[in-house]
């Protein structure tokens, strides 16, 4: 249980490993599970939700928190001169599909007491606290769009590459280049986040930033500044959009970045958002999947008696159903709604960054592997032979490895105040 960190669901794996010398053939190391309890192996499951594995999701935290936090200060064969670079927080967020119930203030304000073709009234003058179920759910229900709501999330991907490729093109053209040849002064670097809003509309949190042309090893032209960037990406949030695939139903649809956008500098003298709370922020997301935040499940669904049962709310089950229906249609089937009703269409990775931001998760992990004496040989030669014969644990294994777990986190939380207070 130890050696797999408390982790909920491991895999079990049977087989052998044997490490050779590269030059002379001699048997360096021979490790094989018939010599282990049961004759397996436990590995971690390395699932990043915490709703299915709270062990390995907090080290998958861990790594997405370095592999931000190196794109930002450096370390990680990053240099340390990143920090001084044009960088910016961003935040794009999904338009609106409709009017939603929201906390704080006065909900929805209206006068007039008007109500919608559907005699439903028009605003809400309830004060909402903000963990009241009704905050994101729509005020009409029939006027609400789930459609382009669902087709949003399934071009939440292609929106952002195009967002990427039109902030280029604004940073050459504001530097009198010519848009090709962009590549040759200058790089765009990003990591980003998706997360799913109480609406259960995805919005994008992203650390961007302006290196030379080789990347982080090399300064960005004198022309490029944090403001010049962020002028750049308020006029490509604007701008860019995406089409849907024709359809004798829904028609043609034209996708877009809500009017929401934020666009902070990053400044090394402190006079902005902190760069540990930004990649700590980040990571916080990445370990969050649709079941938690109460947007979707986070396990597939694959039939219609599959939504009906899903502990959703009623707003999330009808998008859901909207993904399934949509599913149906030939000219959506490359979009897989259906594969992906569980997350309400989307099927883009929680987080993804550009090569050249900073390191890998490959990399985090052989890291950690060599730091705890796991690493290959040198000039050796490695010859693997292992087959998958289960995964998770028995009820009483699970409570054991659940209580593991507890001991990890608390040690950890215990030295960070340790850190804090010696710092």
């Amino acid at each position: 249980m130890t050696a797999t960190g408390g982790c909920a669901h491991p895999v079990h794996l049977s087989g052998s490993t044997t490490t050779l010398d590269g030059t002379t053939g001699e048997i360096l190391h021979h490790y094989d599970t018939r010599h282990e309890p049961g004759e397996r192996l436990l590995v971690r499951c390395r699932n990043r939700r915490a709703t299915v594995c709270p062990a390995c999701s907090r080290l998958h935290a861990g790594d997405t928190f370095h592999l931000v936090r190196a794109g930002l200060l450096g370390g990680k064969n990053v240099p340390a001169t990143v920090r001084h670079r044009p960088r910016l927080f961003v935040t794009l967020t999904a338009p609106s599909f409709g009017p939603v119930h929201r906390s704080g203030e006065t909900c929805r304000p209206r006068r007039d007491g008007g109500t919608c073709e559907h005699g439903r009234p028009l605003g809400c003058g309830a004060v909402h606290d903000p963990h009241a179920p009704v905050i994101g759910h729509p005020l009409c229900a029939d006027c609400y769009d789930y459609t382009g709501h669902v087709l949003w999330h399934a071009h939440a991907s292609k929106l952002w590459d195009r967002f990427v490729i039109d902030v280029r093109r604004r940073l050459a053209s504001s530097a009198g280049l010519v848009q090709s040849h962009f590549a040759e002064h200058a790089r765009l670097s990003f990591a980003r986040v998706a997360e799913y809003q109480k609406r259960a509309a995805l919005h994008v949190h992203a650390v961007v930033r302006l290196d030379g042309p080789s990347g982080a090893d090399d300064e960005p032209p004198d022309w490029a500044t944090a403001e010049l960037l962020a002028d750049a990406v308020h006029a490509s949030a604007r701008r860019v959009l995406v089409h849907t695939p024709y359809s004798l139903a829904v028609g043609d649809l034209a996708l877009r970045w809500g009017a929401q956008v934020d666009a902070r500098p990053l400044r090394a003298n402190g006079d902005g958002p902190d760069d540990d709370a930004v990649a700590a922020y980040v990571a916080k997301y990445v370990t969050k999947g649709a079941g938690e935040t109460g947007a979707g499940t986070d396990y597939p669904v694959t039939t219609w008696g599959d939504i009906q049962s899903a502990p959703v709310s009623d707003h999330v089950r009808t998008l859901m159903r909207a993904c399934w229906r949509l599913g149906d249609l030939p000219e959506y089937e490359p979009l897989r709604l259906r594969d992906w009703t569980h997350t309400l269409g989307y099927r883009g990775h929680i987080l993804t960054k550009s090569r050249a931001y900073s390191t890998t998760y490959a990399a985090l992990r052989a890291e950690r592997a060599h730091h705890i004496g796991h690493a290959d040989t040198r000039d050796a030669v490695t010859e693997r032979h292992w087959r998958y014969i289960g995964s998770g644990h028995t009820p009483g294994a699970a409570l054991i490895a659940a209580g593991v777990a507890e001991d990890i986190a608390t040690n950890r939380e215990i030295a960070r105040e340790q850190r804090e207070v010696f710092r």
